[in-house]
């Protein structure tokens, strides 16, 4: 008894080889078709969805989407639900809201969606040949921006520096005086300077350089905005909302320190907050830590 136990135990261990073996023989026929039936465009256009689909979900990450899309994804699980028991009546209601549910939410997200396309817009096209600023400019830059905050800060003089990234910013830089001109702590505390012609207004940074001064900027709408918050504040919110840049800004009330981005205002920044702030927006961790290296071959 005990052999033949031991040759049915044998018996099911070699099934079950055999069904494993199976399997893995199916998937491995599995993959080689699938090999052999998708191309490289196949392949491009499967990335191009994935990046499409992570933009989309960062853009409602970024807004008040969130219980927007918790709603549409009821509806369709209302409406698979009533096609799948047949309720007609309700299927029906939820096919009319669904049909409708384009132009509802175009007038939901429109600020929204008004930012996307501005973006889109004003992206400048020849994003990847633009002059990228060398790491020991930056480092300089920052240095210079940095210091003329802090100064402008003590002697509660107003100032609002906005630095464009990949959205252009052409059409507010035309607002104002162009001028074209390396930065400097000197050159941006004499711009804000009170008795200067230049001081109302944005100073528009591009690559490391003074693109334009005293420009004019667009306010945001944001209802939620406290009403101790001046016009240098909105502006500053505004066009933070408008497009991918940064913007500093100086109260001349109380000398504090604020920081505008993504539509999201960071206040009351003290001068060490401020720096790093700065570092994790403009410098990437791989950047940050070569000029970490730099400073102690130097010292």
């Amino acid at each position: 008894m005990n052999i033949l136990f031991t040759d049915i135990n044998r018996c099911d261990i070699i099934l079950g080889m055999d069904s494993i073996r199976d399997i893995l023989t199916d998937i491995w026929g599995l993959l080689r078709s699938l090999g052999q039936t998708i191309s490289v465009w196949d392949i491009i256009d499967i990335l191009i969805v994935a990046y499409i689909i992570y933009r989309v979900l960062n853009f409602m990450r970024k807004t008040n989407a969130s219980s927007v899309i918790k709603g549409i994804i009821f509806l369709l699980v209302v409406a698979w639900l009533s096609n799948l028991f047949n309720m007609k009546v309700i299927t029906y209601l939820v096919n009319q809201i669904l049909l409708m549910g384009v132009v509802v939410l175009v007038v939901l997200f429109q600020p929204e969606l008004r930012k996307l396309f501005e973006q889109v817009g004003s992206s400048r096209i020849n994003v990847i040949f633009r002059k990228r600023v060398k790491l020991e400019n930056a480092e300089a830059i920052l240095q210079s921006v940095i210091t003329a905050t802090t100064v402008m800060a003590e002697s509660k003089t107003g100032a609002l520096i906005v630095f464009e990234r990949e959205v252009g910013l052409n059409d507010y830089a035309v607002t104002g005086t162009r001028i074209d001109s390396d930065i400097s702590s000197e050159l941006i505390l004499s711009i804000f300077n009170y008795g200067s012609p230049l001081h109302d207004g944005a100073l528009l940074v591009r690559d490391g350089r003074v693109l334009a001064a005293a420009c004019m900027l667009p306010l945001s709408n944001n209802v939620n905005l406290g009403r101790e918050l001046g016009m240098r504040h909105r502006a500053g919110i505004g066009i933070s909302e408008r497009s991918d840049a940064v913007a500093i800004i100086v109260s001349e009330q109380n000398g504090m320190i604020s920081v505008a981005v993504d539509g999201m205002l960071k206040r009351h920044l003290p001068d060490d907050t401020f720096e790093k702030l700065l570092r994790n927006e403009f410098m990437p961790a791989e950047k940050k830590r070569r000029v970490r290296k730099m400073k102690v071959k130097k010292s």
